[in-house]
């Protein structure tokens, strides 16, 4: 992931109130298998990084929250995911004022999970924030907007689920194609004790 929070608006846009920063801000970090956070440390880095872009928003340094109990975790389903579970339930306790991730996909790819927070944010008065910027879930507008995100990270998990099974039904189709090549050429192999030479008249 190339992006770096810097890119986000380094104002404090006028949708932070008083009543947001008396509360927590909630980072959540996530990667979807232990090879990306293995590999892919950069994208680690900036999510963590988000705690320092709260401060900047004007939360203090105690009131932010890290939840990266997903790390390694696929978010296709909230189920497997406890640390979104806490997530949600921190919002509907009332101790949230914004919720920070880097993008919409960090946080759900499943259209449920992700209106089921929206709904959440909207009645608990959380505002959510990402790579482009801070958004009220309460207003019509960027209600509409994150809802276009949460479809359209949704269908990209479509689109990735797609492309992985057609690349395991061309592995099974090469599979045989080599097994068989290797078949033909153990055939065509002398057998122990076997002679190369032809007989010769008179042996």
């Amino acid at each position: 992931m190339s992006m770096d929070l810097d890119c986000l608006d380094p104002r404090i846009p006028d949708k932070i109130g008083a009543r947001h920063c008396e509360r927590q801000a909630v980072v959540y970090v996530r990667q979807s298998t232990m090879r990306q956070v293995e590999q892919n440390r950069e994208s680690t880095r900036l999510q963590y990084g988000l705690a320092d872009r709260a401060c900047r928003l004007g939360w203090r340094q105690e009131q932010i929250l890290v939840i990266d109990d997903d790390l390694g975790r696929s978010a296709a389903s909230a189920l497997d995911r406890p640390g979104f579970q806490r997530l949600v339930a921190e919002v509907g306790l009332g101790h949230v004022g914004l919720v920070l991730g880097i993008e919409v996909s960090r946080l759900a790819r499943s259209c449920r999970d992700w209106h089921q927070l929206l709904e959440m944010c909207a009645l608990f008065d959380t505002l959510i924030g990402d790579a482009d910027g801070i958004y009220d879930p309460s207003t019509y507008n960027d209600r509409l907007l994150l809802g276009l995100k949460g479809t359209m990270s949704e269908a990209e998990l479509h689109i990735l689920k797609a492309r992985m099974h057609e690349g395991r039904r061309a592995k099974a189709a090469r599979r045989p194609a080599r097994a068989r090549g290797r078949s033909r050429a153990a055939a065509s192999r002398p057998t122990r004790g076997s002679s190369r030479r032809s007989p010769r008249a008179g042996w």
